[in-house]
């Protein structure tokens, strides 16, 4: 059983992703830690329920089906300008770090990131920073992490791939031949 943290007096949670097995999980494991914990698959439902009930935090994936996830940090921000927000992105980007904080996120978290660093990136205050992460990915698995998600954001085809990572198709083919490292 997980401690209780000291969430303050409002405890509410907004998980915002469109992968719905990840956001189960969160959800689930946000709720052990004492969040109370409401969940939204697409920017418009975030936005409603931004819009009706804010809530103290907030996790926002950045790349929703329907649009951008700092839409919803934007309309969070103006409703509740208190609340602690933490952006997810399977495409970590400076460009896109620094958006997400000048809109008003409180932190930004590279997928995958475990429930343990969320908590710990939301519960974080002023210029304090959480600890790293225990087991950090190894390069290796960052590198095969974000040639997956290319992969498949590419329809799986090979040598569209390999040309969006200005690599050689056949490096590619053994790359994608090969087990995920750990």
């Amino acid at each position: 059983m997980a401690e209780e943290l000291d969430l303050g007096e409002d405890k509410t949670l907004l998980l915002v992703d469109d992968d719905e097995p990840f956001l189960k999980r969160l959800a689930k494991a946000m709720e052990k830690r004492g969040f109370e914990v409401e969940t939204a698959d697409s920017v418009a439902a975030g936005k409603a329920i931004v819009t009706n009930r804010p809530p103290a935090y907030a996790v926002c994936d950045l790349r929703l089906g329907d649009g951008n996830g700092l839409d919803v940090v934007e309309v969070l921000r103006e409703k509740r300008p208190d609340s602690r927000i933490v952006v997810l992105t399977g495409y970590g980007a400076i460009a896109t770090a620094v958006a997400a904080v000048k809109i008003g996120a409180t932190d930004y978290l590279a997928k995958p990131a475990d429930a343990t660093d969320i908590t710990n990136a939301l519960l974080a205050r002023g210029d304090e920073l959480p600890p790293p992460p225990e087991n950090p990915m190894s390069a290796d698995r960052v590198r095969w992490e974000h040639i997956q998600r290319v992969y498949e954001l590419c329809d799986r085809n090979v040598s569209e791939t390999a040309r969006r990572l200005n690599m050689h198709r056949r490096t590619l083919q053994r790359i994608l031949a090969k087990r995920s490292p750990r």
